[in-house]
């Protein structure tokens, strides 16, 4: 009780010591730092209220700061759209393995290339990093992924995305900032190699796990050119790549309507007659966005401190 009293009396001490420059400070800060959240908010909340006011003053540009004629008819269309449900289920089975397994892949390497003991470790090191600058571009890559049989793979989404050498590096620097006395320790009570990761290091890792994971998670929920350029079976489109389809299709809408009855597309063309262009974009953005976000608010307590200690140690 007496702690908390002399706390208040201390912080209104405080209050009181502030001059008025400062005073004048911290109120042109918060002004400021408030100013730059309702821009960084905005596009969100302007695709969010065109994607549910009425699709003709939407596509006029007449919607900007408070919906108009609230429907939620665009919703519905674009959730009827035919093989949904499985393109949905694919860019969430990419996301969740895909990111497990680089995140893995990142602690793993990132701690091997820590121990002094490991054979030629500074020339597999730079061999990684420098496929950061260089690659053999898209039609060699093409070729490989066809000779390896991963073109109308699930396992295209997967496998060349494991290692990610800008991951590699944040996790070895942050390796390298935990005492080396605790892996000294697990060794001199026999622990091996693996035991020394899997109990050791991982468990001290968090942060920068967390921060590779919203990396990579970011990256496969996102990404559609993959399926654009090895898929061709249509159970196996992501849920981006089948929306890619979508807004494409229903920017030609008149098109649409005349080659495309009764083939597969009838449902995206059905849903683009009944909306705009603008509205179909509107709606697509944010079933794309969304979810995605959900995932920050889950490892940003983490965020900030793994990216700084992972990257300021040389």
């Amino acid at each position: 009780m007496e702690l908390s009293i002399e706390k208040n009396e201390s912080d209104k001490r405080k209050k009181k010591a502030l001059s008025s420059e400062d005073k004048v400070f911290n109120s042109f800060n918060y002004l400021f730092f408030a100013l730059i959240t309702i821009i960084c908010a905005y596009p969100f909340y302007y695709l969010i209220i065109n994607s549910i006011s009425n699709n003709e003053l939407s596509a006029l540009g007449q919607v900007r700061f408070w919906p108009t004629e609230i429907h939620f008819e665009n919703y519905k269309e674009a959730l009827q759209l035919k093989g949904l449900p499985l393109a949905a289920a694919v860019s969430v089975a990419r996301t969740v393995i895909g990111t497990a397994s680089t995140v893995l892949a990142s602690a793993f390497l990132g701690f091997m290339f820590t121990q002094q003991k490991m054979w030629k470790r500074r020339f597999w090191y730079r061999f990684i990093i420098v496929t950061m600058y260089f690659n053999a571009g898209l039609i060699p890559m093409f070729i490989t992924m066809k000779n390896l049989g991963l073109t109308n793979s699930f396992w295209v989404y997967i496998l060349p995305a494991i290692v990610q050498p800008f991951n590699i590096i944040l996790v070895k620097t942050y390796i390298e900032s935990i005492p080396k006395s605790l892996q000294e320790a697990a060794e001199m009570d026999g622990a091996n190699i693996l035991q020394v990761f899997f109990k050791v290091i991982l468990p001290n890792c968090t942060p920068i796990l967390a921060t590779v994971a919203i990396f990579s998670a970011v990256g496969q929920w996102n990404s559609f050119q993959d399926t654009l350029l090895y898929i061709t079976d249509q159970s196996l489109y992501s849920l981006q790549y089948l929306l890619y389809m979508f807004i494409n299709q229903a920017s030609s809408l008149a098109q649409m309507v005349k080659n495309t009855a009764g083939s597969s597309l009838s449902n995206i063309a059905s849903a683009a007659t009944t909306q705009t262009p603008t509205s179909i974009r509107m709606t697509v953005s944010i079933i794309v966005v969304l979810p995605i976000m959900f995932i920050y608010p889950l490892f940003q307590k983490y965020f900030v401190k793994g990216i700084m200690l992972g990257a300021v140690k040389g």
